[in-house]
């Protein structure tokens, strides 16, 4: 079995667009929520969101590139490069060894929307334009990625709901671990155009504190009213440690544990046991105990029975005294399909510069969360073993340990 190190990051959010932004954004406890004005004349319940621009990539990508990639494309994109230049990755190597790409991506509606709109209106599909398909489909990212950059390794999408970033991490990781591949690029990506969040604002889980967005997100607190739609793109260079050696690639730390499991229960409802079997499940591959955990990065969006289950969950595995906790969602928004990856980089962020990022607004913690070491200013604190949860609709839940070397 090979040991599985990470060697390069790369990230493109709202409370940054790259390593260095969102760095300092996570350490000062910077929001990244504002009101997107479109979602008001759009018929939105709540307008807030996490913001991140668009890319300008003519002359970067060839117009042929550009026409068959959609925005999660250009914002993953844009964190692969990143990756790629922080794991001192170029063409050649890629070109001379198998590497792959698993991400996560669970919808793609602006594209489609836009095609099938352009149908209706023409009543001609040959207007559609020839990169339609390719922007539409759900492995547009993976499909766009490995052409691009010329990958011949693993290639296709995760799709698991707000777990897809981290299901597509730890799926690369077992890759690895049993030898099948060397090299992956995995991570997740999110659109945050209107159109993807309308039927989820309809559902009336979303925050509509509009009178002060930047305290809108407030997982584990009282008086939270509901999660922010986020989105953006983060990438993750997994790697063999043989290869990472050979090759004298940064070795920024190691995957030790993956657990997952499913709720089997309510579509939309999370519970306690599955969570907390997840993170069980992690602990022991990663042979360790949970004493040996410094910092857990919690999935918690804001949403009251959400944060309630996962903090009895995590009160499960850790009891009192356990690690440091918090969600940088107070801060992100909920990132969805992007999160479990995005999530990862934050918490090594951390690792690498010796602190705990706040949960930023938790004033009055729920009964629940009372039990739990929240840090709520930033904290500097040694880390050198950290979890992180993702859950998603359909009970889908992901937990991975990633180490310090």
């Amino acid at each position: 079995m090979s040991r599985v190190v990470i060697t390069g990051m790369g990230i493109y959010s709202c409370i940054g667009e790259n390593l260095n932004e969102v760095k300092e954004s996570l350490y000062q406890g910077k929001s990244g929520i504002v009101i997107d004005e479109a979602r008001i004349g759009f018929g939105y319940r709540s307008p807030l969101t996490g913001m991140v621009s668009k890319p300008n990539l003519k002359g970067v990508l060839s117009r042929k590139q550009r026409i068959s990639i959609g925005e999660e494309g250009e914002y993953a994109y844009m964190a692969t490069v990143e990756a790629f230049k922080n794991a001192k990755i170029d063409q050649d190597f890629i070109d001379a060894n198998q590497v792959g790409i698993l991400y996560g991506n669970d919808s793609t509606t602006k594209s489609v929307i836009e095609s099938v709109d352009k149908v209706r209106e023409k009543k001609d599909t040959t207007l559609v334009g020839s990169g339609a398909i390719f922007k539409g489909m759900n492995s547009s990212v993976t499909m766009n990625l490995s052409t691009i950059f010329k990958l011949t390794g693993i290639n296709f999408t995760i799709s698991a709901a707000c777990a897809s970033g981290s299901h597509a991490i730890g799926m690369a990781y077992q890759l690895i671990k049993s030898g099948l591949q060397d090299c992956v690029i995995c991570g997740g990506a999110q659109e945050i155009n209107p159109y993807v969040m309308s039927s989820f604002d309809g559902l009336g889980v979303f925050s509509v504190n509009t009178e002060n967005p930047a305290k809108a997100s407030r997982p584990f607190d009282a008086n939270r009213d509901g999660l922010v739609p986020s989105g953006g793109a983060a990438t993750v260079i997994l790697e063999s440690y043989e290869s990472a050696v050979k090759r004298g690639a940064p070795i920024l730390g190691e995957v030790i544990g993956y657990g997952f499991s499913s709720n089997g229960e309510h579509i939309s409802t999370p519970n306690v046991v599955g969570p907390s079997s997840a993170m069980k499940m992690a602990l022991k591959q990663a042979g360790i105990q949970a004493s040996d955990i410094d910092y857990v990065n919690a999935h918690a969006t804001s949403t009251p029975v959400g944060d309630a289950n996962e903090a009895k969950a995590i009160y499960d595995v850790f009891g009192d005294n356990g690690p440091a906790v918090s969600s940088t969602k107070s801060m992100t928004g909920h990132e969805c399909w992007m999160a479990g990856a995005s999530e990862i980089i934050y918490s090594m962020l951390m690792m690498q510069h010796g602190f705990v990022a706040p949960n930023i607004n938790l004033e009055t913690p729920d009964e629940d969360a009372k039990k739990l070491n929240l840090v709520s200013k930033t904290i500097d604190k040694k880390i050198n073993v950290f979890l992180s949860n993702s859950f998603g609709f359909g009970g889908t839940n992901s937990a991975l340990i990633i180490k310090k070397i």
